[in-house]
C-alpha cells in the first residue's frame, strides 16, 4: 500500500540551532525549508525532518543510517569536521571506530547534539 510512496526520517531536537548547523554544516546535507515545528533536509534519496521538542530521549540504537562507498574517507572527513565516533566494548572496532561484519559491511557511529545515534554504513 505504501511502498510507492516517499518517506521522511523523523529525528527529534531540542536545540534546534545547534542541530540545524550540525545536519546542516557538519554533515553536508542540503537544507530545504525550517518553520516554526521543524527544519528538513535533503540526501539523494531522503527527506530528514529535524523536529523541534522540549526534550529528547535518545535510542538507544542507531536510527538513521547513511550509506558511504568509502567507509574510511568518510569517516576522516566527519572526524576533520569534530565528530567523534562510538565505540562499543562488545564489538570488534579498529583504530577509527570502524566495525567490520562478517559478511565485510563496515559500520561506524556517532552522535548528534541531542545524542541521537547516527552511522555510516558500507555494504559489502
Amino acid at each position: 500500500m505504501l511502498a510507492s510512496s516517499t518517506a521522511t526520517v523523523l529525528v527529534g531536537t531540542a536545540k534546534p540551532e545547534i542541530a540545524k548547523a550540525f545536519y546542516g554544516e557538519t554533515l553536508g546535507l542540503k537544507f530545504l525549508h525550517e518553520d516554526q515545528f521543524a527544519a528538513v533536509f535533503a540526501t539523494k534519496n531522503l527527506k530528514i525532518r529535524v523536529s523541534k521538542t522540549p526534550a529528547v530521549v535518545p535510542a538507544p540504537y542507531a536510527i538513521l543510517a547513511f550509506d558511504v562507498s568509502d567507509m574510511e574517507k568518510s569517516v576522516d572527513g566527519l572526524a576533520a569536521k569534530g565528530i567523534v565516533f562510538a565505540r562499543f566494548g562488545f564489538l570488534p572496532q579498529d583504530a577509527k571506530g570502524i566495525w567490520s561484519a562478517p559478511d565485510g559491511t563496515k559500520v561506524a557511529w556517532f552522535h548528534d547534539p541531542d545524542l541521537n545515534m547516527l552511522s555510516l554504513v558500507q555494504p559489502a
